[in-house]
């Protein structure tokens, strides 16, 4: 039985990389595409354009401006005269942002009123919008403490050279708050299951194409020989790419690896599995290549939707939570973030991982029990 499945692993090994192209989809896209991603996804909001539509130009007005301008997010671009100038750089896209200040506003804070401020966004980027009022209102918030311990000052008498309370924040495992921490590691999570399920779909499909299978069918090798001589190179080919993409996270984003790699390992291989049993049952169903190429992006859309990699799963109906379950990758996602960034290893991550094994498990078995070789 070795030596019948280490002549098939030669076979497959000798099969995938006799193609230039191939060898540029295992080696490089993986290094090109975690670079990519890991700069063009980002929640990272920097650089607002803002303009400022000051009609009141008093220094409370012109300390709140200030303010806006050091937090380091907003870049003032412009400053407004009419309320049609407002409305021509929202409409254009010029800026993001519009601070505007009505005529009253230092006189209402002298005058222990509550003066009125209004942030104008465009609302076409919800997410960018709504961070964008975040930012907004912790420096409002803080302008506000501010003008709060100046006023008890005057009416106490007492100077006061610090705030009463001052709220230090402080956060664990990502203590910058970058979400290229965040999102990097759940790429590699992402590029492993693309780059194993397209290669193993194609494994049975490509010897039926090229008329190799009734060859192999005259064989003495048996069914577990046969998916084991599929499914092990791409397993090794997988194994590489996290080592890869993994180096350059490392040593290009500066990712922390605070887990172990024992640990990282043992994921990957169970993960493999899952991904692997997805392809080799796609690769029994399908006829042709092509077939098997669309059956891929079928299933690789909506795990990567029903993961957590973009949207929360606690954000979803209830209903669709359950099946997101049955999502190899959702799994994968917390126990690549909880060991490059938290630090866990089995102790904490065994769910994730026996979830793993029984869906690698259950999809292994139903596309071994699918193939045939004698109606293949």
């Amino acid at each position: 039985m070795l030596e019948r499945l280490k002549y098939m692993l030669i076979k497959e090994f000798l099969q995938i990389f006799r193609d230039p192209r191939m060898r540029a989809v295992i080696l490089m896209v993986p290094i090109v595409q975690v670079l990519i991603f890991g700069y063009a996804v980002t929640t990272d909001v920097r650089h607002i354009r803002t303009a400022i539509f000051d009609l009141d130009n008093s220094p409370s007005s012109r300390d709140l401006v200030a303010r806006f301008e050091g937090s380091g997010h907003f870049d003032l671009i412009r400053r407004l005269r009419s309320d049609a100038e407002l409305r021509e750089v929202i409409q254009s896209g010029e800026a993001k942002a519009v601070l505007r200040l009505n005529r009253g506003f230092g006189d209402d804070l002298l005058g222990g009123r509550t003066a009125q401020a209004q942030i104008i966004l465009d609302g076409s980027d919800s997410n960018t919008a709504s961070i964008i009022l975040g930012y907004s209102n912790r420096i409002a918030m803080a302008f506000n403490s501010r003008i709060l311990v100046d006023r008890f000052a005057r009416s106490s008498g007492t100077r006061l050279d610090t705030e009463p309370v001052a709220l230090a924040s402080r956060a664990w495992f990502n203590p910058n708050l970058e979400s290229r921490n965040f999102f990097v590691p759940g790429v590699i999570a992402q590029l492993v299951m693309i780059i194993s399920i397209v290669l193993s779909s194609m494994a049975i499909v490509r010897e039926r194409e090229i008329g190799t299978m009734e060859q192999i069918m005259v064989t003495p090798m048996g069914r577990m020989e046969f998916i084991l001589g599929k499914t092990l190179p791409f397993a090794l080919i997988g194994y590489f790419d996290v080592v890869l993409i993994s180096v350059v996270a490392v040593f290009w984003f500066e990712i922390p690896l605070l887990g172990s790699l024992p640990a990282l390992f043992l994921a990957t291989g169970l993960y493999l599995l899952s991904t692997l049993g997805v392809g080799l049952l796609i690769s029994t169903t399908c006829r042709t290549q092509q077939q098997a190429m669309m059956s891929t992006f079928f299933f690789i859309m909506p795990a990567i939707l029903l993961s957590g990699f973009i949207y929360p799963i606690a954000n979803m109906p209830l209903g669709i939570q359950w099946v997101t379950y049955l999502n190899p990758l959702r799994h994968f996602l917390i126990i690549i973030r909880g060991i490059f960034l938290k630090g866990q290893g089995v102790q904490v991550l065994w769910p994730q991982m026996v979830a793993l094994a029984l869906l690698g498990i259950a999809l292994l078995s139903l596309a071994t029990g699918r193939f045939r070789k004698t109606s293949a």
